[in-house]
């Protein structure tokens, strides 16, 4: 009977651990050997979504769209894109783009799935950066669910240029903490190759991040995203989509599905944009949705759906598994149970 017991426990045990919100299952996560790791030291996958632009689209900064992606969709992070230069932006309404951000924020960390604060811009700011970057890492910076994305997509900055500009902002957040920092590759974030031949030396915890839009990118960059790895550079893809580069056309699901198998095998996160309501092809809602309600079937695009369903496939899986083992073993003890009654 105590063998018994004991089986039961620990086919329980997975169960239990994935009943546990992301952040109290992985805690702190840091970089070792190329891989983003957890508190535990297991290679940690991130899986979720950014919203859009926060200059226009700033009603999907709310506390229900956040737990919509955590509850409802399964998301591990939400992606806050700040936009930086933009009008409106942070450099034009510092106050009202800290509050949108902390909106999001606070509604991740109270939903336990970690953040990414990302510097939303093409070109370098670096006063305004410093300054941003002050602000969140000084009032977020001791919170295991932060990630701070410094440079989203450089469009004209060479390698050294970016280099020296985020030493610069990364010293600022190393005031405050010692979370990850993402920092963006040449040609809006896809020269990984140029970052892994001369990576930034003397930090910790610091990863590169890689865009991909698949109707747009396919084998080539990912020969230089698998070169990068080979290299043991560190990448997350904080921003991807099925679509074409400019976020509209159709959705490439086969090629999608390559960089997913890519992904996969090199356990690298990913982030898949967006939530906002333009008619486009990346948007994950229909036009005119409200961003206060909960999202049925016929709120989402066809982006939105396939989002939704991809993340929620992955997350789920074991979860589910577990579920279905434990339930056959509480029948299974039951009917053991009896019969040594009898």
């Amino acid at each position: 009977m105590k063998g018994f017991i004991l089986s039961l426990c620990i086919f329980m045990a997975p169960l239990w651990m994935y009943s546990q919100t992301p952040v109290e299952q992985h805690g702190n996560l840091h970089v070792g050997d190329g891989k983003i790791k957890d508190v535990h030291n297991r290679t940690f996958v991130l899986r979720g979504v950014s919203l859009g632009w926060h200059n226009w689209w700033p009603d999907f900064y709310n506390e229900s769209v956040v737990t919509q992606m955590a509850s409802g969709w399964g998301c591990n992070v939400i992606r806050v894109a700040v936009g930086a230069d933009v009008e409106n932006g942070y450099i034009d309404n510092p106050a009202w783009t800290l509050e949108l951000t902390e909106t999001v924020v606070d509604a991740a960390i109270e939903n336990e799935i970690y953040v990414i604060i990302d510097w939303h811009c093409h070109d370098i700011h670096l006063e305004q950066a410093i300054d941003f970057f002050s602000s969140v890492a000084k009032k977020y910076g001791d919170k295991p669910n932060v990630l701070f994305e410094i440079f989203n997509e450089p469009d004209k900055e060479s390698w050294n240029e970016i280099k020296k500009y985020a030493v610069d902002v990364i010293e600022t957040i190393r005031l405050y903490s010692s979370n990850i920092v993402i920092v963006g590759t040449p040609s809006w974030s896809q020269e990984v190759d140029l970052a892994a031949i001369d990576p930034i030396p003397g930090y910790d915890n610091v990863v590169y991040s890689l865009h991909f839009y698949a109707a747009s990118h396919n084998k080539t960059l990912r020969d230089k995203a698998g070169f990068a790895v080979k290299k043991g550079l560190p990448l997350l893809v904080t921003e991807c989509s099925p679509a074409y580069s400019d976020g509209d056309g159709y959705l490439d699901k086969k090629e999608f599905r390559k960089w997913d198998s890519f992904m996969n095998k090199n356990k690298i996160g990913r982030v898949l944009w967006g939530i906002y309501d333009k008619p486009e092809a990346s948007a994950m809602v229909v036009n005119g949705v409200n961003p206060f309600k909960t999202w049925q079937e016929n709120d989402l695009t066809e982006m939105g759906l396939f989002s939704k369903e991809y993340i929620k496939c992955r997350l789920f899986s074991l979860r589910q598994i577990s579920l279905v083992v434990v339930i056959m073993l509480a029948f299974i003890s039951l009917v053991f149970i009896k019969k040594l009654k009898q």
